[in-house]
């Protein structure tokens, strides 16, 4: 019954889909747990390149299930338009199954997204528009439309009109805008969606207990990452589900007694998308360095992620919020260039030295990094596969984190592609 998590944990974008990869070719089913399709990754096979938001990573093997688990929001439009891309470069979707309790992503929800965020204003939260936190809170206010819905018309087209009627008021009397149609949005859906996604509607809460009845490894996969958790992230500056390890729990269905693996994915340096505090921003020739090299901009978005040197501070709290059982690194290759490295030890809040992540808002927001610094290595990562061919100061600087986030490093990434790895622990 051998079940590992795996869970970024920074503020996202730290290579999850590359190690989710990695790992799932031991794996006999990868099970998405939680977000939606705001948070995408690219996977490279081969050269080519896969850019993944619904569909978990493990779909590119042949001898894996992909699950998309209860605690996933799915816009089924983005999601069948996903399968037909991934099948137009000869990838299987066939085996691809969706959770009957997941929530439905629905054009009113995007519209919502879109105008609440533009009525903040100068305190927009930088979402992504893609309608994630009104499909959330729909969930949480108990009206929102689920999977299984589609698989009864009748009850589709009752819960949409019903919900609607309330949606179409704020739509038209807050903001001004044209109501949506229930009748011809619920005929777009059965004629569209519900005879190609039938198919892939599973209890997937049956499908993962099966798995691990039957001794196999299950790997859950969580979008986003733990600082933008809602419960334990920067809030307000956070996405609309539970990112952390916790989450894989509730959002596929186990108990936390299947776990016995946690992985955290971080970047060697830290990047955020979107409004929020962060410690340890570069706005100076580095940032733009590590932008640039290491191409920060967002899979779905666009948008150009902030720079920073790696936070041990948050790193720490990482490890007590997810129980991790070791860390990969990715994207050491990125630093190849530089001659000093930072990293940040501790923080000074109002001339108070923490080691540990302030719990008050206003102290995190006041935070100013303590560093400490190490040289550079000045030389291409890219070709090495081996700890042994690592050079000492890239050593090093991976030990010095080992020891400043008091968990082992198991892997490295050097490259974007999938077999540029380094097995750190051995």
């Amino acid at each position: 019954m051998p079940a590992t998590v795996v869970v970024g944990t920074q503020w996202g974008d730290e290579g999850k889909g590359k190690l989710t990869d990695l790992i799932a070719k031991e794996m006999a089913m990868v099970v998405r747990y939680q977000g939606g399709h705001n948070a995408g990754h690219t996977l490279v096979v081969d050269g080519e390149s896969f850019a993944l938001q619904l569909v978990p990573s493990g779909v590119l093997y042949d001898h894996i299930v992909p699950v998309i688990g209860n605690g996933v929001v799915v816009d089924p439009f983005v999601l069948l338009a996903e399968i037909d891309t991934l099948e137009s470069k000869g990838v299987d979707c066939s085996r691809l199954r969706v959770s009957g309790n997941a929530h439905l992503i629905l054009p009113y929800h995007q519209e919502l997204d879109m105008l609440t965020e533009r009525y903040l204003g100068k305190n927009k939260l930088g979402t992504t528009k893609r309608g994630i936190g009104p499909t959330y809170a729909d969930k949480a206010m108990r009206v929102g439309i689920r999977v299984q819905d589609l698989l009864d018309e009748k009850i589709f087209r009752a819960k949409l009109d019903a919900v609607l009627g309330d949606k179409n008021t704020v739509l038209t009397r807050v903001y001004n805008r044209l109501p949506t149609d229930p009748d011809e949005l619920a005929d777009r859906v059965m004629a569209e969606v519900v005879p190609r996604l039938r198919p892939h509607v599973a209890d997937s809460v049956g499908l993962v207990h099966d798995a691990l009845d039957a001794g196999e490894n299950v790997l859950f996969e969580g979008a986003q990452a733990t600082f933008l958790d809602l419960d334990h992230g920067t809030y307000p500056f956070v996405t609309s589900s539970n990112p952390v390890a916790g989450g894989a729990c509730t959002g596929a269905g186990i108990g936390p007694r299947h776990i016995q693996r946690v992985v955290g994915i971080a970047k060697a340096y830290i990047t955020r998308v979107g409004a929020g505090p962060f410690p340890t921003e570069l706005f100076d020739a580095d940032g733009d360095a590590l932008v640039d090299r290491g191409h920060e901009f967002g899979t779905n978005t666009g948008r150009r992620r902030r720079p920073g040197w790696f936070d041990a501070v948050m790193m720490r709290q990482a490890v007590r919020l997810n129980s991790l059982s070791e860390v990969a690194i990715t994207k050491l290759d990125i630093l190849d260039t530089f001659d000093t490295l930072k990293v940040c030890v501790a923080y000074d809040v109002n001339g108070e030295r923490h080691e540990h992540l302030p719990y008050h808002q206003s102290d995190l927001h006041s935070a100013k990094p303590i560093y400490e610094e190490l040289p550079g290595w000045q030389s291409d990562l890219t070709a090495v596969r081996e700890r042994s061919e690592l050079p000492t100061p890239a050593v090093r600087y991976l030990e010095f984190l080992e020891g400043q986030i008091g968990a082992p490093i198991s892997l490295v990434g050097v490259g974007p592609g999938r077999e540029q790895f380094v097995n750190f622990s051995g």
